[in-house]
């Protein structure tokens, strides 16, 4: 009889806990700090691997020595950036004295592409690392692993996402860039980024077309050797193309349709929205974890995030804690740095991975930039003196015009009296 009794009481506590009930997984309170990696060790203990992240300690906290050192003598990442762009004369002097440059640019650039995980660790169907993960390239990779299933949720549930897009994505009025950048550099970032943000929806939002998940120029030349074909003219390098009016355009395809061409609000909408039920759906990590992710230091409060009253009890009655603010929402709500209009976790996320796909290229290889894989000096020399606007210039009737990814100095809005947490509540979903 007792027999029977501790087998419905077992059996009774395996179904609980299946069934959803009170989980004690203390990885999913996500302990370990400074990119540790947490390692359940049954219902009620979990160890911080700290292998390689300068930290030690249960929870990954403690600071080795060199790692103590280099955080007191390096400058914060604000500073830093600060640094790279300003003082045009300064870097006009070291750019001028081949050795300054090249270590310069060879701590700039590994200390950013660091920060992104080669080879690739995880994907949107696996939190851990396995061969799956690393070989299956029809994923998109992933900076931190997803949320586990079994998880429970945030102390509040999150928001509905239309409500989350009108209150706080939905343009009031226009506020130029602080900087002067102009819709071509919109559009050509747009276009430059077709490379490797092709979602396959088929499949789902974690999944991917852009199998070479770098910079491949597959945008222009496409993405297989069919439409490559089909793109090129054989014939002195070129494209095919077609001359209308004594100007170069490449050839029109009937009837494509382009969604949302006009970028009206709704569409801007309905686009946002997706974003944000995308992010739910492959269940993403908060915004100060990935804050923390990337080495700058999370939020304690939406006043510190936004740098606005009104936008901090906006986001506190939707979302009740800032530790449960989604990515997306994060980073369009966040106080922009000075003088520009995203804050400091859109540069410091999107830098390493610009550097490491750019980086990635087999062009940027000592083996491969020389003047014989373009055929000789004469192409080495037309793909070096290549520009946006010679590019624009050399295809066009008459007159060139004005080409920039900036707009005229005579142009510039006065920004002197604008107070950048405005650009908070006049924040768009297009950005």
């Amino acid at each position: 009889m007792n027999k029977k009794l501790i087998c419905l009481v077992l059996l009774g506590s395996v179904i609980f806990f299946c069934d959803g009930g009170v989980t004690t997984d203390f990885c999913c309170s996500q302990p370990c700090q400074k990119r540790g990696v947490c390692i359940s060790k049954g219902l009620d203990a979990y160890e911080c691997d700290c292998t390689r992240t300068g930290y030690y300690g249960e929870n990954c906290t403690t600071p080795e020595l060199s790692t103590w050192i280099r955080s007191i003598l390096k400058p914060n990442p604000n500073t830093i950036h600060y640094l790279l762009t300003n003082y045009k004369w300064i870097w006009g002097i070291i750019n001028n004295i081949s050795f300054l440059r090249n270590t310069l640019m060879r701590y700039v650039l590994t200390s950013r592409s660091n920060l992104v995980e080669s080879p690739p660790t995880y994907n949107a169907d696996y939190e851990y690392k396995n061969w799956e993960a690393y070989s299956n390239t029809s994923y998109y990779t992933r900076t931190l692993p997803p949320v586990p299933k079994h998880c429970p949720s945030a102390s509040m549930p999150l928001p509905d996402v239309k409500q989350v897009v009108e209150k706080f994505l939905m343009r009031q009025r226009f506020i130029p860039d602080p900087q002067g950048t102009n819709l071509m550099f919109a559009f050509f970032a747009q276009h430059f980024t077709h490379q490797f943000f092709k979602s396959d929806f088929k499949k789902g939002p974690a999944f991917t077309k852009g199998l070479g998940h770098g910079v491949d120029l597959s945008n222009v030349y496409g993405d297989n050797l069919e439409r490559q074909h089909k793109l090129r003219l054989f014939k002195d390098g070129k494209l095919k193309y077609q001359v209308l009016d004594g100007e170069v355009y490449p050839p029109l395809v009937k009837d494509v349709q382009i969604s949302c061409g006009r970028n009206l609000p709704a569409g801007v909408q309905v686009m946002a929205t997706k974003i944000l039920e995308h992010g739910r759906e492959v269940r993403y990590q908060s915004f100060n974890a990935y804050r923390a992710r990337f080495n700058l230091e999370p939020y304690n409060s939406f006043e510190e995030l936004t740098g606005d009253k009104e936008l901090t009890a906006d986001l506190k009655s939707l979302y009740g804690a800032v530790n449960s603010v989604e990515l997306y929402t994060g980073l369009l709500v966040e106080k922009p740095r000075h003088n520009a209009v995203f804050g400091d976790t859109m540069v410091e996320m999107g830098a390493p991975y610009s550097l490491k796909g750019l980086m990635g290229n087999p062009i940027c290889s000592p083996d491969y930039w020389m003047p014989s894989t373009f055929g000789g000096k004469v192409g080495f020399e037309i793909v070096n003196m290549a520009y946006l606007r010679k590019l624009v210039c050399i295809n066009v009737k008459g007159p060139c015009p004005f080409v920039s990814f900036k707009v005229p100095e005579d142009k510039m809005y006065n920004l002197a009296k604008i107070n950048p947490t405005v650009l908070l509540n006049e924040q768009t979903s297009e950005l």
